[in-house]
């Protein structure tokens, strides 16, 4: 990059991230020498990369559940503690990569909109080519451009807006960066999206299992801020939450339990419901501005990830309820990295 700033930190999370790691903490050099990295029990060489490439770490104490919320306040706290004069922290997964000249873009926008409070751009999948998983990540993070009510793992924060409202909620296992905007945005702060190029994001993602576990952790998320902040005028999550339990629990269990008594035909029309709405959400995809092929993809995935947000619904409330600590979702198996949030 061609100017490395003095007033800007990255906070990087992750554990067996491996190359991708590598790649992450690369970039964040490139544009700052206040770096530092959360490592969450690592057995590969994640730890001894950064700290030769003059990565502060901060080795979590494991025997305390993991949650990418606590680890990034970790982070921060290091960061602040160890570099006086910061005003923004840019937070980042492992497994994403700092595209070159995000944070100066994202700075200047901060400094010329002292309203808001985190900026966020143009996360992209690194290879959407090599499984259907990647793709629907890739097309995923195709959001729209402009104030936004939430940002994703990847985006820069302005820290006295961060400081104010407490940081990220540590209890929070998934979901983590929305929750963290309802309580900015209930300050008078406002949240960005912007059209710049910010990561790249290699979610490594080969299997029906993963995507499946992947959405589970989303309803959990789902879940947990619904419960949070669920309230009007708010309502956050509670549209997501009752699709979840509607698609993915309600109708096919009453489709199950008329069956014997219907002759089937209950099946046939949950069926052709699911069927219809599928093809609603293609309609809509295609007015996004979706080719025909990705429509027909989300449509036929998102419907299926009901199934799993509604697993992940139910098992929020059994911990709330049972008094359960809640632990992380992870889609990512322990040579993949697992510990970062995308």
């Amino acid at each position: 990059m061609s100017q490395r700033m003095t007033d800007v930190g990255v906070v990087a999370i992750g554990r067996n991230e491996g190359e991708r790691l590598k790649r992450c903490l690369t970039s964040a050099v490139a544009c700052t020498d206040r770096v530092v990295y959360v490592d969450s029990g690592s057995t590969d060489d994640s730890v001894e990369f950064a700290e030769s490439i003059g990565v502060e770490v901060v080795d979590l104490d494991t025997s305390i559940p993991f949650t990418a919320a606590r680890a990034r306040n970790a982070g921060i706290k290091r960061l602040t503690q160890k570099w006086d004069g910061l005003a923004y922290v840019q937070v980042l997964d492992g497994d994403c990569e700092i595209r070159d000249g995000w944070v100066q873009f994202a700075y200047a926008f901060l400094e010329s909109n002292p309203q808001a409070a985190v900026v966020c751009g143009r996360r992209r999948e690194r290879h959407p080519e090599q499984t259907i998983y990647n793709h629907l990540c890739d097309l995923e993070w195709e959001t729209p451009i402009g104030k936004a009510r939430s940002c994703g793992g990847d985006a820069l924060f302005r820290l006295t807006s961060f400081d104010q409202v407490g940081g990220y909620n540590p209890s929070v296992i998934a979901g983590e960066e929305p929750e963290l905007c309802v309580r900015l945005r209930g300050e008078g702060f406002e949240v960005h999206r912007i059209d710049h190029e910010m990561t790249w994001h290699d979610a490594a993602m080969t299997t029906l299992a993963q995507y499946w576990k992947r959405a589970k952790r989303a309803g959990h998320a789902y879940a947990q801020g619904a419960h949070m902040h669920g309230k009007p005028p708010e309502r956050h999550n509670v549209k997501q939450t009752r699709s979840a339990i509607v698609w993915g629990l309600l109708l096919p269990l009453g489709a199950l339990l008329l069956a014997f008594f219907t002759y089937g035909l209950s099946l046939l029309a949950y069926l052709m419901l699911v069927l219809l709405q599928a093809w609603r959400i293609r309609r809509n995809e295609l007015r996004r501005g979706r080719t025909p092929r990705d429509a027909s993809l989300l449509a036929r995935y998102i419907m299926i990830a009901k199934f799993a947000q509604a697993q992940g619904v139910l098992l929020f409330h059994w911990r709330r309820l049972t008094g359960k600590q809640a632990t992380l979702i992870e889609y990512k198996g322990a040579a993949q990295g697992g510990a970062t949030h995308g």
